[in-house]
């Protein structure tokens, strides 16, 4: 995976997420941001940490693994798995969901637009354990 050195340092900020790193996502993401997924439509540093917070309040051991990217000018794709396990309901079991996120990056190489795409129901809602 040949990326720039912003999309590189984006996907090693996905790839080592912990509670503590969101400290720095101001290094990665700008302050204007616009974040959005099946369940989120946000704008501003604050909103887009506290979706990422929001994430690991919910779930154990919530991880990404970006599997590949591709990248033209200011924008780039990047395929991903995320893993985790559900708090309270079958902790034991891992679940996967596979997507995608589409970037925009600013002159400084930080994240302006973000916009994941992956299917909420085949993904998450037919692995809810009830």
């Amino acid at each position: 995976m040949t990326v720039s050195p912003p999309l590189q340092r984006l996907v090693d900020f996905y790839q080592t997420l912990t509670p503590d790193s969101l400290e720095r996502i101001g290094d990665v993401y700008a302050v204007d941001a616009r974040f959005k997924d099946p369940f989120n439509d946000v704008q501003g540093l604050a909103s887009v940490r506290a979706i990422f917070a929001h994430m690991f309040r919910q779930l154990h051991e919530p991880r990404f693994v970006v599997t590949s990217c591709i990248q033209h000018g200011d924008e780039a794709f990047l395929a991903w798995a995320f893993h985790f396990r559900f708090r309270g309901h079958a902790p034991q079991v891992t679940q996967t969901i596979l997507g995608a996120t589409q970037v925009r990056l600013d002159p400084d190489g930080r994240v302006v637009w973000h916009r994941d795409y992956w299917d909420a129901a085949e993904e998450l809602y037919e692995k809810l354990p009830w």
